[in-house]
């Protein structure tokens, strides 16, 4: 069985301690899939532990041990908004990102019925694109904005695009959750306001890894997740500016100020709470981003001086400081992967909830990346637990691992 070792008193990102009957051993581990969920830091867990046993009250309750638990979701709220740079009022607590995407998009259809289209990008997450696809079906336009070989936006067809009056909303994501690739959201936001359309963002990647201030922005709904900054999964929470047109899609209770029938996840939003609270404090320390970025670029470095053929996918710059997607021409991801994992190097293929697909990844088609490279491309996502040492054993197994496939099993 594999227990995190900061369950143990070890280090969570690199050290996992296997256990078999009473016996225990360690072995390392090299965990680079951050971008897929990371590991709930000790605080976190600690800050959650005691509304799993005793203080296990309903917040709707009026009893002590209902107001008690009202408090701490109360304080959770606070600290998101802080995280967010937003205020307390304006955060809907959901099950996660996948909901609050899902409650961005719908409550907006549903506030603007007279509206019958809406703009989105061509590499956004699956949780946005499949939710417009099934709105695509029931009359909605949806129009797709497509990006250039580095993954950036097309600004020009984007401003065009917002000319259109029959618009209901666009949602645009503000880190790309396989590249890593950045958009211009203070632009977009700014252009969606000079068109009086709403703006959704999907911020699941972005939060907890670079400054968002967004209380400063003309930007009316934002999607986060807790698993993806050290929080625990199944909670998540969507921004709904004050004043916004929109519908609750999940009814049933007066919860969260009407805005999301249901008794709340209190283990899980003071859990997301804490992890905001320690993601915030990461965001404002220039020393974070700076490490990320150097092991990055180190990493991505060192693969280009030691393996032929091989791309990055996504622009260089304006890119998260974790997120690297590595292109191995001429090879299937999924084989590089189970020989990683055989070494306990983790790394993914693309977006998790795609995981087990052997087609290339809708976002690297959307970039026109060739197949040849597409069908090899893995994506590694740091966290500030890594280390240079986590890099260098990396590559040297990559190294081997792509010169035994390409020797062995090359794809044509």
């Amino acid at each position: 069985m594999l227990v995190p070792a900061t369950l143990l008193g070890g280090r969570s990102g690199g050290k996992w301690q296997i256990l078999c009957g009473n016996v225990g051993y360690d072995a390392v581990m090299i965990y680079l899939d951050n971008n897929a969920t990371t590991a709930m830091a000790p605080a976190v867990i600690e800050a959650m532990e005691p509304y799993l046993r005793g203080m296990y009250g309903n917040p709707s309750s009026t009893h002590p041990l209902g107001q008690q638990a009202r408090q701490a979701v109360e304080e959770a709220r606070y600290r998101v908004a802080n995280l967010l740079g937003c205020g307390a009022s304006e955060i809907v607590f959901t099950s996660g990102g996948t909901e609050a995407d899902n409650a961005a998009i719908c409550g907006v259809l549903l506030a603007r019925p007279d509206k019958k289209a809406v703009i989105t990008s061509s590499v956004e997450h699956s949780a946005v694109r499949e939710t417009l696809h099934v709105w695509g079906k029931r009359g909605i336009r949806v129009i797709e904005i497509p990006v250039d070989r580095n993954g950036q936006l097309d600004m020009n067809r984007f401003s065009e695009a917002l000319c259109d009056p029959d618009i209901a909303v666009a949602s645009i994501m503000w880190a790309n959750n396989e590249t890593g690739v950045l958009f211009d959201i203070p632009e977009i936001a700014a252009i969606c306001r000079q068109h009086s359309v709403p703006l959704h963002v999907d911020a699941v990647q972005a939060a907890g890894k670079i400054p968002l201030a967004i209380g400063g922005l003309p930007i009316d709904l934002l999607s986060i997740s807790a698993h993806k900054f050290h929080g625990p999964k199944g909670v998540g929470a969507l921004y709904v500016r004050r004043n916004t047109r929109w519908v609750p899609i999940i009814t049933g209770g007066p919860q969260e100020r009407d805005r999301r029938g249901g008794t709340e996840n209190v283990p899980g939003i003071v859990g997301m709470g804490k992890a905001a609270e320690l993601a915030h404090a990461r965001v404002q320390n220039p020393r974070h981003d700076e490490h990320l970025r150097r092991l990055r670029d180190l990493f991505e470095d060192k693969i280009l001086n030691s393996i032929t053929d091989t791309h990055i996918n996504g622009s260089r710059n304006g890119r998260l400081s974790n997120t690297s997607n590595i292109g191995f021409a001429s090879i299937e991801a999924e084989a590089i992967l189970l020989l990683l994992a055989q070494h306990e190097i983790y790394a993914s293929a693309g977006a998790a909830c795609s995981s087990g697909s052997l087609e290339p990844s809708p976002i690297l088609r959307a970039m026109g990346v060739p197949d040849r490279i597409a069908h090899g491309s893995v994506r590694f996502s740091l966290s500030h637990e890594n280390t240079e040492a986590d890099i260098n054993a990396a590559v040297d197994q990559l190294s081997d691992i792509i010169a035994t496939l390409r020797e062995t099993l090359p794809v044509v």
